[in-house]
């Protein structure tokens, strides 16, 4: 999705300081995560699924607000990116439990290491 969303963005010709500016915006729901693990989770996920850059694509068309089209391709650009470093929407738990699996330092190092003496 990173590969066609950037392709898509190019093939628009938009501005790709647009492009640097607003990659990273999604991970303001990372803010979540001060309140609990949960609300995190919630806002993360909210902001890391295809269903609202979709929505503002189709905006954009039906609407012929050109502008978000751009917006939108950063967008799914972004959520291709998180995917293809494996992080994934994530489960109220934990910031690394993800449905791609837990990404980060163990949660239990004591069930990681196996005993030498025994």
């Amino acid at each position: 999705m990173l590969a066609v969303a950037v392709t898509a963005f190019a093939a628009l010709q938009a501005s790709w300081w647009l492009f640097a500016a607003l990659f990273f915006v999604p991970d303001i729901s990372f803010l979540g995560y001060l309140v609990n693990p949960r609300l995190g989770a919630l806002v993360y996920n909210t902001l890391h699924t295809y269903i609202a850059p979709l929505l503002l694509g189709l905006l954009a068309q039906a609407g012929h607000a050109p502008t978000l089209l751009p917006v939108a391709l950063i967008w799914v650009a972004h959520i291709g990116f998180d995917r293809a470093a494996g992080y994934g929407l994530k489960y109220g738990s934990a910031f690394g439990d993800t449905h791609l699996g837990f990404k980060g330092r163990p949660r239990n190092h004591a069930n990681t290491t196996k005993d030498v003496a025994g």
